[in-house]
């Protein structure tokens, strides 16, 4: 049975990294995928490769830090293919520092990406879902946000706030809405770009190049999540490099 074929799935930082691999392999099952991320240009590339490849996919620029921008994704999805079925929570942005560098605005940067955004795709696809009395929702953590690591505090604390979201989220679900969140470790996308500190940056950057796994990896994860029959869901789901301790 192919439970992926024809489902909507919308995905928010779906330009780059772990959101476009999963763009893509949704894609190819037969997904119609409903991309959204801040830079239009790399989200209309994706559309013209996933044509190409005979999926259908539409883009829409979208800050999830802002709710009417997300708001407008769930209805595109909604106008375009007359429902939504998946909701994958992926933006997330990772500028981490030691707190003692005090980089207030780049904590309130995580705090309105990582943790705002989610509640904000929460926000807009939970009365659809309601509405359609299926539904599902996909949100990307981190295992930085399982165990606390020197410069990943607020980082970690964003993502230790969504794991207990999604899991208050899916208590109060019931039958008819499934909640999967998935947490990576080191995979090898554009996170230590955003790091302004060289010194943590540099360490951070040996560490990917050591280990770092492919972001189709976290993609699989996910797609075996939406795969699932409606009536199984598969609550978390970790992946890390074997090297990864």
């Amino acid at each position: 049975m192919r439970v992926i074929e024809n489902k909507v799935v919308a995905i928010t930082g779906a330009s780059s990294g772990i959101g476009r691999a999963t763009a893509v392999r949704l894609a190819a099952r037969g997904a119609k995928v409903v991309l959204a991320a801040r830079t239009a240009k790399a989200l209309d590339d994706l559309v013209e490769d996933i044509r190409s490849a005979g999926g259908q996919a539409v883009a829409v620029a979208t800050d999830v830090t802002r709710r009417t921008d997300v708001a407008a994704l769930v209805a595109t999805a909604e106008a375009e293919f007359g429902r939504l079925d998946v909701m994958v929570n992926n933006a997330g942005i990772g500028p981490v520092s030691a707190l003692d560098e005090l980089k207030v605005d780049e904590w309130d940067q995580m705090v309105d990406v990582n943790l705002k955004g989610v509640l904000h795709g929460i926000g807009a696809a939970l009365p659809v879902f309601r509405r359609q009395n299926a539904g599902q929702f996909v949100t990307v953590g981190s295992v930085a946000g399982m165990a606390p690591t020197p410069t990943m505090a607020v980082y970690g604390a964003t993502k230790t706030a969504v794991r207990v979201l999604c899991d208050g989220l899916r208590v109060e679900a019931g039958p008819d809405v499934r909640v999967t969140l998935v947490c990576p470790g080191f995979v090898a996308t554009g996170f230590v770009a955003t790091v302004s500190d060289p010194t943590v940056r540099a360490t951070l950057e040996e560490r990917r190049d050591a280990m770092a796994i492919k972001p189709e990896a976290i993609a699989d994860a996910i797609v075996f999540a939406v795969d699932q029959p409606a009536e199984v869901d598969v609550n978390e789901i970790v992946v890390r490099p074997t090297a990864q301790a």
